[in-house]
């Protein structure tokens, strides 16, 4: 058995901290400064990790190598396979052109860029971040909005902005799975305080967005069918990740903001002129004036509402439960690891969710999918594997930081810098939406920051007296705030609306409301870990 140590070097445990944050660093300053490929540094920060692992905190090699492989398989199964099974549901979608249909669809529900904003950018970028995340959202929306008309830099701004609030739930919760799976902390636990943060931030940013479109005048017009949005966003997304499903939670807001918006009937009022010639500085696509049969509209919508059929079905007690049966539990090979009091850790034992995960289920609505769009088997085949193809590089990233984390939280290395960090005391719940934000920025992907940081807030969490359910959940709500502005993000809003090499004037338009965000939520955080908010946890 391997005792995991805090103070390895020279018994010291600010030393013994500063040496664990070796890893760490080395991912950080090869994304942000040396501006390496993220699966490279990721690979690099690896090797750091074994060896810190290894040689300062006395893991045995084979233990060290053995967490490894366990954060990879994690990564693979079930991460990357909710990932790729939601993506390849999405290009079926554009290879049979229903994508352009539901396009269209969208451009017809109002001629108003500023609602244009918010049923493109908010909702169906939220409904594109639930099955896909990982930077398809803020490309899709903003080719979609200079499809309608909008300038470039205004269409990437919004498309930024707007992919915030729906982050923590993104493929079909994939964060929120990462977080649950370093912190042990159980999933609907997690997904349930996420769910009393980021809906607070759903309330916020269509009032934001109408703003970033047109101004006062925007906020003055339109801030009635942004709040309705806002609000049943917000309502729906709660509801779903405390009641139902961390899967539905994005999937069930943007269905719902997206028919409150359309409720409202100040939404489909004509837009005057001098708002259009304003704001619609960009040439508008011909191919938005096609008509499209009722039919084919349906086809369009039928992958997101197979998805929402299976996913609510799934969650029936009777069905879960027969789902359930099928998980796979077993002692990780070549690993025995007990914490600085000599408890066997969580990590001793894996669990295999065969069927009743995110990833089989979309890979079923795929089935239907491509059923009701007419996809060939053979070619649903091949579009399953370019999507792998597409991803390889994201999934070389996804699992070498998982298996980072894993080395580093089995080790000991975590443990040590969150003893280190409690020392900030109550400050803690300030800061901690600011380490996930950090992490976001850095990695681009709140999955990555949760993975690199969840055990370490839970851990200082522990010795500062606060509740850990509250700081790991901070950590993936502040980190949703950091996407808008990390490099990876940048670079695909400039790519999709042509402005390659203008990153830096993206950049200097959204850090103040990445910013200014992050202040809130870290009010929030420190309010709900008081008197002053804590009613609003459970």
């Amino acid at each position: 058995m391997f005792v995991q140590q805090l103070e390895p070097v020279a018994d010291s445990l600010g030393l013994s901290a500063l040496v664990a944050t070796l890893p760490l660093l080395t991912v950080l300053v090869l994304l942000g400064a040396v501006r390496m490929k993220a699966h490279r540094a990721g690979l690099i920060g690896l090797c750091v990790a074994v060896a810190v692992a290894w040689l300062v905190f006395g893991m045995p090699l084979g233990q060290t190598v053995s967490s490894a492989a366990q954060g990879a398989v994690f990564g693979l199964f079930p991460i990357l396979w909710i990932v790729v099974n939601a993506l390849w549901v999405y290009r079926m979608t554009v290879r049979t052109r229903h994508f352009d249909i539901l396009r269209r669809s969208f451009g017809r529900l109002s001629d108003d860029p500023r609602i244009q904003a918010l049923v493109v950018a908010f909702c169906f970028g939220a409904l594109l971040e639930a099955l896909a995340g990982f930077g398809a959202p803020v490309a899709i929306s903003a080719v979609m909005l200079v499809a309608l008309g909008f300038d470039p830099v205004r269409a990437a701004v919004v498309a930024l902005v707007a992919n915030t609030a729906p982050v923590a739930f993104g493929a079909m919760g994939t964060p929120v799975v990462t977080l649950a799976q370093v912190t042990g902390i159980p999933l609907d636990t997690v997904a349930t305080v996420v769910g009393r943060q980021t809906p607070l931030l759903a309330l916020v940013v269509p009032l934001l967005l109408v703003a970033l479109v047109d101004g006062r005048r925007g906020l003055r017009e339109t801030w009635v069918p942004a709040l309705v949005c806002g609000f049943a966003f917000a309502a729906a997304q709660f509801a779903a990740s405390n009641y139902v499903s961390a899967q539905l939670a994005d999937i069930g807001a943007a269905l719902a903001g997206a028919g409150a918006l359309v409720a409202v009937p100040h939404a489909r009022r004509p837009a005057a002129e001098p708002v259009r010639a304003a704001v619609l500085t960009g040439a508008r696509s011909e191919d938005l004036d096609h008509d499209d049969p009722r039919a084919d509209v349906l086809r369009a919508y039928a992958p997101y509402a197979l998805i929402v059929a299976i996913f609510s079905v799934a969650q029936i007690p009777p069905v879960k439960d027969f789902l359930t049966e099928a998980t796979r539990t077993f002692d990780w090979p070549f690993l025995d690891v007990a914490d600085p009091a000599g408890d066997p850790v969580g990590g001793n034992v894996f669990s295999l969710p065969l069927v009743a995960t995110g990833g089989t289920l979309v890979l079923l609505a795929g089935f239907g999918t491509a059923a009701v769009l007419g996809v060939h088997a053979r070619v649903a085949a091949r579009e399953w594997a370019a999507t792998v193809h597409e991803l390889r590089f994201a999934i070389l990233t996804v699992t070498s930081v998982l298996a980072l984390a894993y080395v580093m939280n089995l080790s000991g290395q975590a443990a040590a810098i969150g003893h280190f960090v409690a020392d900030a005391g109550a400050g803690l719940a300030f800061l901690s939406p600011v380490l996930g934000w950090f992490g976001v920025a850095v990695t681009g992907s709140d999955t990555s920051a949760n993975a690199l940081f969840g055990a370490l807030q839970v851990t200082a969490a522990e010795q500062s007296g606060l509740s850990p359910e509250l700081l790991a959940a901070a950590n993936s709500s502040g980190g949703v705030l950091g996407k808008m502005i990390s490099p990876q993000n940048l670079t695909i809003a400039c790519a999709a609306v042509g402005l390659a090499g203008r990153e830096g004037d993206l950049l200097r338009k959204v850090l103040p409301w990445s910013l200014g965000l992050l202040l809130v939520m870290c009010l929030i955080v420190v309010g709900q870990s008081t008197a002053a908010l804590g009613w609003m946890l459970p």
